[in-house]
């Protein structure tokens, strides 16, 4: 919610060191530092939609560090995604799905901890060594964006700012359950007091927030017809339908394969019904009696 000079001065201050380092060893301690606090963002609330206000920022820090768009796609959405898939916490996702199938609440955690740790760790060593193999040495910046040497005030007050509106919306979820509504109203308010706290006029914010929008209009289209493809398949019961006929073959297989047979499937559906929340309530309501008469673990099935 800067001028166009503001975000690279920001991410020149930020990253400025490891670009001057001869080799890429301190910008890959940038990897896990990102990767661990999108891990918990995917762990508490299933961070998706909500890392495309964080890509223009990671751009700007990885193309510093010398790497690639792949690397920022990894240290983040990457990290969410194994966050989320091995959340025992998260309330839109094993907690649903524990609800629908009459579990306790956390029941099944400490698994899914023992697996969450690895899987994190396996990604972001992946992750380093893609980074490491594709890094090169980043360019100077244009003219007029010199690296400054000290963070001036301005550039803190806007760094605060940004934590604090993230930790407010990580408290507003998890206390009083906001959603997309609030983190949209706190995310606004957070772009017109940074802009205004990096030293723009009140006309410049409206203008780069005007820009941020404009930047922003192709993936909320995206996400729209996404979302009414899904709004005319399940008002038409044609998910339904869907699941039905794929679930039935494995009624008969034995427990074991009717699990992994579980999993392959979820896959299936994840893909016409995005929501994990949406695919838990729509799939869970079959699969449970299912599990119950082929003698599979209602634990077992919500992990399928």
């Amino acid at each position: 919610m800067r001028s166009s000079s503001e975000p690279e001065r920001w991410a020149g201050w930020s990253t400025g060191w490891p670009a001057a380092s001869p080799d890429a060893g301190c910008g890959l301690l940038v990897i896990p530092i990102v990767g661990l606090a999108f891990g918990l963002g995917g762990v508490l609330i299933q961070m998706q939609e909500e890392l495309i206000a964080f890509v223009p920022v990671l751009l700007l820090l990885t193309r510093r560090l010398g790497f690639n768009a792949l690397t920022a796609v990894a240290m983040s959405l990457g990290a969410s995604a194994i966050g989320a898939s091995f959340s025992f916490i998260n309330p839109f996702q094993v907690g649903i799905a524990q609800k629908v199938a009459e579990l306790p609440l956390l029941s099944g955690s400490l698994f899914r901890i023992l697996f969450l740790v690895p899987a994190w760790a396996i990604w972001i060593a992946g992750t380093m060594h893609f980074a490491r193999r594709t890094r090169v040495e980043p360019g100077p910046l244009p003219a007029g964006h010199e690296v400054e040497a000290a963070a001036g005030w301005r550039h803190t007050a806007v760094l605060e700012v940004v934590i604090a509106a993230f930790a407010l919306f990580g408290i507003g979820v998890l206390r009083f359950g906001w959603d997309f509504d609030q983190l949209s109203a706190v995310f606004f308010l957070m772009g017109v007091v940074a802009g205004l706290l990096g030293g723009l006029r009140l006309e410049e914010t409206a203008e780069a927030l005007v820009e941020g929008f404009r930047s922003m209009a192709f993936a909320a289209l995206l996400i729209g017809f996404a979302r009414g493809i899904y709004i005319v398949l399940g008002e038409g019961r044609i998910v339904d339908t869907i699941v039905h006929g794929l679930f039935t073959p494995i009624a008969g297989l034995p427990p074991t394969l009717s699990a992994l047979g579980m999993m392959l499937v979820q896959a299936v559906v994840h893909l016409p019904v995005p929501s994990t929340s949406g695919q838990a309530v729509l799939t869970l309501p079959l699969l449970v009696p299912l599990s119950d008469l082929i003698g599979l673990s209602r634990q077992v099935t919500v992990l399928a």
